[in-house]
């Protein structure tokens, strides 16, 4: 797994942190110094945090497990989308529904209606019905995929979530915190990292500062489903090896009469 590069970092403006008087005294094992007014984050101490954070990422990824990805605030929504689709991860950029971890068995009641509307349209079901009903379904249909679309795949609690802006995402961090899930998360100067298991100290607020840190993480995702994928196919690769005994035997006892004749001949001669 490639390291995180320093430069890169302090180009993006990982550094910047919030004003001084905003900022949350807990933060401090992460900030460097203050200049203008302006906290700036010890970016040695997050280079060091982002690579933990994607070992673990990695590691789950391996497993076969999925990482919930979080940002609704508007400069993170798009690239964290984008990020989650490229390794096939469920996200939410649009809205936090509460109890969407709490109260995981009725978000997946809601993607199965989804899911029954989309049947009901393929197989001419949809086309019987009274025209204002098919726009209250559509209507239904289009609500249901623009808060949940991107988490249909999603058939059991995430092994992790990944959140920017811990303070925008408190409901989701709250959640995981409450079913023991881990907490990965980009986290200012402003917030409080108490709650978070893997803390990356860095600016959340940054297009350039998410894009960079958010796409370090999903190379390490896609490094470990690389890795899994290799596996897998070494598995299949050695599995007509293992097949090879049962038809060994079968052959042994279709020759085992001949044996017998031969061998009873034997005794009579």
């Amino acid at each position: 797994m490639s390291r995180t590069n320093f430069q890169d970092l302090l180009d993006a403006g990982v550094h910047f942190g919030h004003l001084k008087r905003k900022w949350n005294p807990k933060m401090a094992p992460y900030i460097f110094m203050e200049k203008n007014g302006i906290h700036i984050i010890d970016l040695h101490k997050t280079v060091v945090k982002i690579d933990e954070a994607a070992g673990v990422m990695k590691q789950l990824a391996h497993a076969g497990r999925k990482i919930l990805f979080v940002a609704t605030k508007k400069q993170a929504k798009d690239i964290v989308a984008e990020c989650a689709q490229r390794v096939n991860m469920p996200y939410v950029t649009e809205r936090w529904a509460g109890g969407m971890l709490t109260n995981f068995p009725t978000i997946r009641k809601a993607v199965k209606k989804m899911n029954t509307i989309d049947k009901m349209m393929t197989d001419g079901t949809f086309e019987t019905l009274a025209k204002r009903e098919r726009l209250q379904i559509s209507r239904q249909r289009a609500k249901l995929e623009k808060n949940l679309g991107s988490i249909a795949d999603l058939n059991r609690l995430p092994s992790a979530i990944f959140v920017v802006d811990v303070q925008k995402e408190i409901n989701a961090v709250r959640e995981a915190n409450r079913l023991n899930i881990p907490v990965i998360a980009m986290v200012d100067t402003c917030c409080d990292p108490t709650t978070i298991d893997y803390v990356i100290p860095a600016n959340d607020d940054a297009a350039k500062s998410i894009q960079l840190i958010t796409s370090l993480l999903c190379d390490a995702v896609s490094e470990g489903l690389e890795e899994r994928r290799i596996e897998k196919e070494k598995e299949k690769d050695e599995a007509p090896v293992k097949e090879e005994a049962p038809v060994k035997r079968v052959r042994a006892r279709r020759n085992a009469p001949k044996a017998e004749e031969e061998a009873s001949e034997a005794q009579a001669e």
